[in-house]
């Protein structure tokens, strides 16, 4: 087995068709399919099957496609490392973030490019489960998340606190006379709340505030989208709780906001990138940006 028949079963493996594969390789589809069997018939094994129009692999073929992904994985990072050494700051530096955390990144995007011209940005959105899946998938160079993240496979830099605020229908919160709200006035309105698909965030946090004073809030609506939780709030399907740098970027009309006024609820982020994998230079420069709190 060599490089090559070890790019093309991966290939192969990731697009699931023959003809798919020969495209994305700029090449013929007799001699991948030569090289898928030679590489079977040299381990002994069969490592795709055919199920109808797509080809699956095998177990054999999933062990093999794990090494493989781990391997090419290395070898980009290697390859980036090299170049780091020799040429200095250019390429594409791929960066999750979550909706709630975008306010983060726009000043911090233009003073980095204003400084490495040559830096491009991929920007991929989700929440912190979903993101921190993509960086230990190596899809990722990094991710600015919402915690609590489990942080075991990451390095990260904490991000101060923000308090959360209370955001209502403006035709609700023209009833008060105050700026502020308490939680157990809050607990009166049905409430639209933002909930992540996969893991406990700050929704159980909410929750659980409302528990400790044994109070049961009227939650009405969980969605994953903090642009939906906008839309429901000013069409006045309920109020709800966020932190309020989520504001600069929603600038959607019919809302008043409150600050909570005997409760306290932080909400927490972070920059977290992959521990054993090589951060590039332009990565570890564009977290300095967050580290020096510009």
């Amino acid at each position: 087995m060599d490089m090559r028949q070890l790019r093309y079963f991966y290939t192969i493996a990731q697009e699931g068709q023959i003809t798919r594969a020969a495209k994305r390789l700029h090449m013929a589809q007799p001699p991948l399919s030569q090289s898928l069997k030679s590489l079977e018939s040299n381990l002994g094994v069969t490592l795709l099957e055919r199920n109808g129009r797509k080809m699956e692999l095998t177990h054999a073929g999933q062990v093999l496609y794990d090494k493989a992904e781990f391997f090419f994985n290395y070898l980009n990072e290697t390859i980036t490392e090299v170049k780091d050494t020799g040429i200095g700051m250019r390429g594409k530096l791929t960066v999750g973030c979550v909706k709630t955390c975008f306010s983060y990144l726009p000043e911090r995007i233009k003073k980095f490019r204003e400084k490495y011209p040559e830096i491009t940005f991929e920007l991929r959105e989700g929440d912190s489960y979903y993101l921190a899946e993509q960086l230990e998938n190596r899809q990722l160079d990094l991710a600015v998340v919402r915690l609590p993240v489990e942080m075991k496979p990451f390095s990260g830099h904490y991000l101060p606190e923000e308090d959360n605020v209370v955001i209502m229908p403006e035709s609700w919160g023209a009833a008060f006379n105050k700026k502020s709200i308490r939680i157990e006035e809050l607990a009166d309105y049905p409430l639209v709340l933002l909930k992540r698909l996969h893991g406990s965030g700050p929704y159980e946090v909410i929750i659980d505030k409302f528990k400790q004073r044994k109070i049961e809030p009227n939650v009405v609506t969980i969605c994953p989208d903090v642009g939906m939780v906008y839309k429901l709030v000013s069409t006045g399907v309920g109020a709800t709780i966020l932190p309020a740098s989520t504001l600069a970027k929603n600038t959607i009309g019919d809302i008043q906001v409150f600050e909570m006024e005997n409760e306290c609820i932080a909400s927490s982020s972070a920059v977290i990138w992959l521990k054993d994998r090589y951060l590039s230079k332009s990565a570890e420069r564009f977290i300095d940006l967050f580290k020096n709190h510009i």
